[in-house]
């Protein structure tokens, strides 16, 4: 991908014009588009959209080469100076090409001529309004992503890719527990061979259809199902783990310290059962998260749990932290669930931080707790202590049983504390009693 400045972007025609087309394909382009591809000398699009161009468009036909995106710089260099149309199904800046096109040869290269979207057609045909369905696309991505969007009720519309998808769609709604949901398949909108399905997940038995085709999913859950919240704290039985978890009340104590914002990235390090990636994540699907394991075993569950859990593109680092870290893009913001002790640990993280970035750290060991108190002194933030009761029998009534309290230090970094950081430690006893520290840190706060 070009780095987005003017200077290196590709060569390209002043303008490339992109040209949405449906399923009803010239009939229902407009004036202006008709007129776009008439006059191009170059017309480029997947072999079914350019079969949807009549002959008295003359231009050069040129499919798009697979990888896609990696080709895009070569083939407008090959075609700098010709006029360029490029055909998007629907609207190309709706999950479409148009993203691609602009990222790469910059946006005021561009003149976008949409149609209507996909989305558009099938909220048309059910009558659900467009600006309160969610849309998950499908396209290139794993399905795993469409869990982090099943709630009650809610309205989807999942753009498909392929004939194969709604049968797939079925099988995860049944294993997440939401087979009573509704699904309706609608296919080739807007063109003479439109065609509509319809049933349940729980009994999705039709044979795979059009491969152009959009899934409408009314999301309803088995009365066994198990609630999955948007807010942080998702439920401890969400995740498959060894012990290695943050408990939920002080994971939402967690997530709410490290304040997760749209297009965010979390270094979570000695991830466990990777809950706080996993939950950084869930608050929004453009955060992304990086989760650092030394156990290969743990590192295997941290994955499936994102699978599970609807963010598949948690990325997982099997290796030790400090060390593990080394080429990792800089993130906006850092928990530390474990491993306080470790020799440069702490330094590392913090000297990875820019400016207005946040770190968050737990422990429930007396040694980090003095390294925490250190850092706490030296730049500030928050030093808290969270403890958590759970009600439990005690013979025929009921008493209250504490569990460990957790220490957190949570602090922003302020612009020219690196200077600040020059990697005094508390000082730790032998190295025997600091791994079991390190072990009793990520039994109750991973």
């Amino acid at each position: 991908m070009s780095s987005g400045t003017p200077e290196s972007r590709t060569p390209v025609p002043v303008t490339v014009t992109v040209v949405g087309i449906g399923a009803d394909g010239w009939a229902g382009l407009g004036p202006g588009a008709r007129e776009a591809l008439r006059g191009a000398e170059v017309i480029v699009g997947g072999p079914r959209q350019l079969g949807l161009v009549p002959e008295e468009c003359a231009g050069e036909r040129v499919a798009w080469p697979s990888p896609l995106r990696p080709a895009v710089p070569r083939l407008f260099a090959e075609h700098a100076g010709r006029r360029v149309s490029v055909l998007a199904s629907g609207d190309p800046m709706f999950f479409g090409i148009g993203r691609t096109l602009a990222d790469e040869l910059g946006p005021e290269r561009l003149r976008v001529l949409p149609h209507p979207s996909s989305a558009s057609y099938a909220c048309a045909r059910l009558g659900w309004p467009l600006d309160g369905t969610e849309v998950v696309s499908l396209v290139g991505r794993p399905l795993d992503a469409l869990a982090a969007a099943l709630q009650p009720a809610r309205r989807l519309l999942l753009l498909s890719a392929g004939a194969d998808t709604p049968a797939e769609v079925a099988a995860l709604l049944r294993e997440r527990g939401y087979g009573p949901s509704a699904m309706t398949v609608l296919e080739q909108l807007g063109g003479d061979r439109e065609a509509r399905r319809e049933g349940t997940a729980d009994a999705w038995e039709h044979p795979a259809g059009d491969p152009l085709n959009v899934i409408a999913v009314v999301c309803r859950p088995a009365p066994d199902a198990l609630r999955l919240p948007l807010v942080p704290g998702l439920p401890d039985e969400a995740f498959d783990h060894d012990g290695q978890l943050t408990k939920r009340h002080i994971r939402a104590a967690t997530l709410a310290a490290l304040g997760p914002a749209p297009g965010e990235l979390l270094w979570d390090v000695g991830g466990g059962s990777g809950s706080i990636g996993i939950e950084w994540m869930r608050a929004h699907r453009s955060c992304r998260a990086v989760t650092v394991e030394r156990d290969p075993v743990r590192a295997g569950r941290i994955t499936r749990n994102a699978a599970a859990l609807g963010v598949p593109g948690l990325r997982v680092v099997t290796g030790a932290a400090p060390a593990a870290l080394d080429g990792l893009p800089a993130p906006d913001a850092v928990f530390i669930g474990g491993g306080l002790t470790a020799p440069g640990l702490l330094d590392a993280c913090w000297a990875a931080l820019p400016a207005g970035g946040r770190l968050v750290a737990n422990t429930v060991t007396l040694e980090s707790e003095a390294v925490l108190a250190d850092r706490h002194r030296r730049h500030g933030g928050e030093l808290v202590r969270l403890a958590v009761a759970h009600a439990v029998p005690v013979g025929g009534f009921t008493g209250w049983r504490q569990a460990m309290p957790v220490t957190q230090w949570s602090v922003v970094k302020r612009g020219g504390d690196d200077a600040a950081a020059s990697g005094r430690h508390a000082v730790v006893p032998a190295q025997q009693p600091v791994r079991a520290a390190e072990a009793a840190e990520g039994a109750l706060t991973s």
